[in-house]
């Protein structure tokens, strides 16, 4: 016979009664099959697990051993299933979702809000990829709306589910009174002497960069890694250029303009994980984050007002 997990509930609850009357009782068996089952128990463990005596039972040095292992074992299978239960039902009356910096994840929140009315959205954002990513694989949130440069892989390989939203070509952010800014597409190597700006992230995308601007021929002077809000306006008085995405929205004071020849690409992925409760919405999400790219790409091509 192999050891069950119900054979260890029935050890436990001998010890916790200390009679086999008493554990008959709360496990609401009769006495003499308790007691069957208590010697089918210990003939595959090898002994006996309790002595009986007349004021009841009294763990053996092996009852005691197994007692110790089922004090850690039942209530991590308590806690298992209790959390696997949270997770299979996590975002059944609403959706949670998580997302890097970018337009994408208020385009993809308005979508859902206007196809699904009264639905709950909440989301949470991060610079870290890692972070979002790690959030759905542990069930705090739905779906991650991340970018990776390239072809690199998603965080989370395998354990989420990815699947492309996009791919656009990596864009640089200029003054408007730039001296390029008049330029349809912009070479890397023109830009050579400036300062750049860009915000973080703990993917590969600075080092993809700085090996783009050696096949350019020089190295970065210098790059500012800082929120949004500080590259724009380190942008827009001239003090550097910057890194961003095609959907990047229209901005008075500056322009994007594609690098030639395309030398950085940026995949936005949307993942989720199989085994949640969300999952089986996961084409509706993925179709809105689409249409949300193409309504953010139409906008960033709009004239800034």
């Amino acid at each position: 016979m192999d050891l069950e997990l119900r054979h260890l509930k029935t050890v436990r609850a001998i010890a916790e009664a200390g009679s086999l009357t008493r554990a008959a009782t709360a496990l609401g068996l009769a006495q003499p099959a308790l007691s069957a089952q208590l010697k089918r128990i210990e003939r595959a463990l090898g002994g006996e697990l309790f002595r009986r005596g007349r004021d009841g039972v009294r763990a053996t040095a092996l009852g005691e051993l197994v007692l110790d292992r089922a004090r850690v074992v039942l209530p991590a299978l308590c806690e298992l299933q209790e959390e696997a239960v949270r997770f299979a039902r996590a975002g059944a009356g609403g959706y949670r979702l998580g997302g890097t910096h970018g337009p994408l994840l208020g385009g993809l929140v308005d979508r859902i809000a206007r196809a699904e009315p009264g639905v709950p959205v909440t989301t949470h954002t991060s610079w870290s990829e890692r972070e979002i990513a790690g959030g759905v694989a542990e069930g705090r949130l739905d779906f991650a709306l991340i970018g990776v440069c390239g072809e690199s892989a998603p965080p989370e390989p395998g354990r989420l589910a990815w699947l492309e939203v996009a791919r656009d070509p990596v864009y640089v952010m200029l003054a408007a009174d730039h001296p390029l800014a008049g330029r349809r597409e912009v070479g890397l190597a023109e830009l050579a002497a400036e300062a750049w700006t860009d915000v973080p992230g703990d993917g590969c995308f600075g080092d993809c960069f700085a090996a783009a601007c050696v096949r350019a021929g020089f190295a970065p002077l210098c790059v500012y890694e800082t929120d949004t809000a500080s590259c724009v306006h380190l942008v827009q008085v001239g003090r550097a250029v910057g890194l961003c995405r095609a959907t990047f929205p229209a901005t008075p004071g500056l322009v994007t303009r594609p690098l030639a020849g395309t030398p950085l690409v940026w995949r936005h992925l949307l993942g989720w994980h199989p085994a949640a409760g969300a999952a089986g919405r996961a084409a509706a999400v993925l179709e809105h984050a689409r249409a949300a790219h193409t309504e953010a790409l139409a906008r960033a091509a709009s004239p800034a007002t």
